[in-house]
């Protein structure tokens, strides 16, 4: 037992399981309200793209909060910042279900971001104080469960709340996770002593830093959630947001490693392992988002899945990271974190490998198995990389680490969305466009594909002249199909590759001793 639980013999995996209850909901929270927004659109009596706010508002709030759960944290105390989050995550999740309006649905969301902003720093934070070197490995592995199924089961769960009840209760069900959250958060968790020195000590707020921080960070989501669809810089929207946010976040950078008490520390970034381990951390929520992204839709738009179809194809991977996570933190205790990342690089790169030779005649088992392999590579890592990211940090550094790892995770999913996205849509134009030069009456491969349809359509009772309409359209249709496998397919290609790229950076990082994991103290 650590310091900030000497004086009170409570089991630290009781405390871990209270802090992860409020992370699990605020993960879920990200992802959950994907697939309703058809349904928010219409309640709300608003448009399509309208509705995306719903979406980024809580990520731009949530992305400006993250790196500042440190420096609240040594403000006012980690439980009360903690409790503060998650009572403002569970009045506002009240309010989002209320909500009449869109405009005061957005409102609402960007209050609730800022509220599950602090959750996840706050959880690292506390679970590296709690636990013993030699269980910090195991503890992460059951923080590391909630953090990377909860965006694998939103979309799922979120369907079928909206399907088989209203949209509104996938906010709803928020409120008593959050009250059992506060409830056994008061009676369980204290501040370390180091934590309650900080707090007696005298803070000069850094109104410039808070300021560069929330307009760099804030516009930088607003641009990637928006530039597919305004096409990027051609955009003078997205381009002047793309400029304010970089002046902003360069700017930052310098103020923040100059000032005497920065709202993030940015020397951290001089230890080695923890700086690599942001990089990893930023491709693990680049690959899990990303991919959370396309499978559902591969499988919804060119194999004819069902929401509820597509959500269980993805499952069997939950299932992988539950029984891998805790194999994960016992292996910790045993063997060097640098090997674990290795096999979990191997491992997602594989997966990734594998999912470019779907095609569009593929069975459910082959999307599923493949999917349980991407799971057991993310497993392998997410666990390992913070082990090696705090294990060299100086002491009292847990809560600043964990707001700059938990950004970027999510600024890694931000920019993998992004990405992934654009491509795909890319992609199939240039496809598309490749596969059309093929089609011309002197292909015999053409004509005979062409022929054989017409006659299909004759057969049918269709005249000739009915019969070959049809069949160009079924041609077009057809063609339009492939080039977005292929443009799937290009997706998969360059994930594996910035996966297998970030091998050389493990050998990088310092050993990490088996059972002396996270955090030195």
């Amino acid at each position: 037992m650590t310091d900030g639980q000497q004086n009170r013999p409570i089991n630290p995996w009781i405390i871990a399981l209270t802090v992860t209850l409020a992370t699990f909901m605020e993960v879920l929270d990200t992802s959950v309200a994907n697939v309703s927004l058809p349904h928010i659109a219409g309640s709300l009596s608003s448009g399509q793209d309208e509705s995306t706010w719903i979406l980024t508002s809580y990520l731009v709030s949530n992305a400006i909060v993250l790196p500042m759960s440190g420096w609240f944290s040594a403000l006012i105390g980690r439980k009360r910042f903690y409790m503060s989050c998650v009572a403002l995550f569970t009045v506002s999740s009240f309010l989002c279900g209320l909500a009449p309006s869109l405009g005061w649905l957005i409102f609402f969301r960007v209050v609730q971001g800022a509220g599950g902003g602090g959750l996840q720093p706050s959880e690292q934070a506390i679970l590296a104080d709690t636990f013993p070197p030699k269980q910090r490995g195991m503890a992460f592995a059951v923080y590391g469960m909630a953090v990377v199924l909860a965006p694998a089961i939103g979309p799922t769960l979120g369907g079928w709340i909206t399907d088989n009840f209203d949209w509104r209760w996938i906010f709803f069900i928020n409120i008593p996770v959050g009250i059992l959250s506060l409830f056994l958060t008061q009676r369980l968790i204290t501040d370390p002593p180091y934590l309650q020195e900080k707090k007696r000590s005298t803070f000069r707020v850094d109104y410039i830093g808070l300021g560069l921080l929330a307009v760099g960070l804030g516009f930088l989501q607003v641009v990637l959630d928006k530039g597919e669809r305004d096409d990027w810089l051609s955009s003078h929207f997205i381009l002047t947001f793309s400029i304010i946010s970089v002046v902003c976040l360069v700017a930052l950078i310098f103020w923040e490693w100059f000032h005497e008490h920065p709202i993030i520390d940015l020397h951290l970034f001089r230890e080695r392992s923890f700086a690599i381990g942001n990089l990893l951390m930023f491709l693990v929520g680049f690959a899990l988002l990303s991919s959370t992204v396309l499978l559902p839709l591969f499988m919804q738009t060119l194999l004819g899945y069902t929401a509820e179809r597509a959500g269980f194809a993805l499952m069997p991977g939950g299932f992988a990271i539950i029984i891998c996570m805790p194999l994960v933190g016992f292996l910790l205790s045993r063997y060097d974190a640098r090997r674990l990342l290795l096999f979990g690089l191997a491992m997602l790169s594989f997966s990734l490998f594998h999912m470019t030779t779907f095609d569009t005649l593929i069975d459910f088992r082959t999307v599923a198995t493949a999917r349980v392999f991407q799971a057991m590579g993310l497993a392998f890592l997410f666990v390992p990389i913070n082990t090696a990211a705090y294990a060299f940090l100086p002491k009292g550094k847990n809560n600043e680490a964990s707001g700059l790892i938990n950004l970027a995770r999510n600024v890694g999913g931000s920019v993998g969305i992004s990405i992934v996205t654009t491509m795909l849509d890319r992609r199939a134009q240039f496809h598309q466009q490749n596969l059309s030069d093929h089609l011309y009456n002197g292909n015999s491969h053409f004509s005979a594909a062409l022929h054989s349809m017409t006659q299909m359509f004759v057969a049918r009772g269709a005249s000739l002249s009915q019969a070959t309409h049809q069949a160009y359209a079924l041609m077009g249709q057809l063609l339009g199909q492939q080039a977005t496998t292929l443009a799937y397919i290009d997706n998969f290609w360059l994930l594996g590759v910035a996966t297998m790229a970030m091998i050389p950076f493990v050998f990088l990082m310092k050993k990490v001793k088996p059972g002396g994991a996270i955090a030195v103290h």
